[in-house]
């Protein structure tokens, strides 16, 4: 459940995404993604974590991530920082977290000591599911990455094993 008021940040766990969503047979499109949060709430930041070696020529990788630089997402290659208004209070009512990985528990659990909603969203509907139970029992709210296709999805391309992005 999204408040219209609440004040929404997104973390994307690239290739944990990526392969949620390949699992279930489709791409994301970033910008319907982002689109679609930005009706949810109010957006302030989209986040989006992957590796990428520095000295590497040409990474398949690379066409995202910069694609992602250039329409809104921040992408993070070092260690964040909370962030606080001139009153010290945090930005952000409601974290909408993108991945599966159970390693994420810690920090769901301290995102809600602070006071902070967190949503994950992944899939169980893939074989085997594609998120740590702990973490979805975790969450304040579990979204079915499944049931997002409709809005955030496209098809996959035919024999395409990079992360897809639309250049509009």
């Amino acid at each position: 459940m999204f408040y219209k008021d609440e004040r929404l940040a997104l973390f994307i766990d690239g290739s944990n995404l990526y392969a949620a969503a390949k699992s279930l047979g489709f791409d994301i499109d970033y910008k319907l993604l982002r689109t679609e949060f930005m009706r949810r709430g109010k957006l302030l930041r989209a986040f989006y974590y992957t590796a990428l070696i520095d000295n590497e020529e040409y990474s398949p990788i690379r066409p995202l991530v910069d694609w992602l630089n250039y329409n809104g997402f921040h992408m993070v290659t070092k260690t964040a920082k909370e962030y606080t208004d001139s009153q010290g209070r945090r930005k952000v009512d409601h974290v909408v977290l993108f991945s599966g990985d159970g390693d994420f528990k810690p920090l769901v659990e301290a995102l809600q000591r602070q006071g902070v909603r967190v949503s994950v969203v992944s899939t169980i509907r893939s074989q085997p599911p594609m998120i740590a139970d702990e973490l979805r029992r975790q969450a304040d709210n579990f979204i079915e990455l499944d049931g997002l296709k409709d809005v955030v999805g496209r098809p996959t391309r035919e024999g395409d094993d990079t992360q897809t992005y639309e250049l509009n």
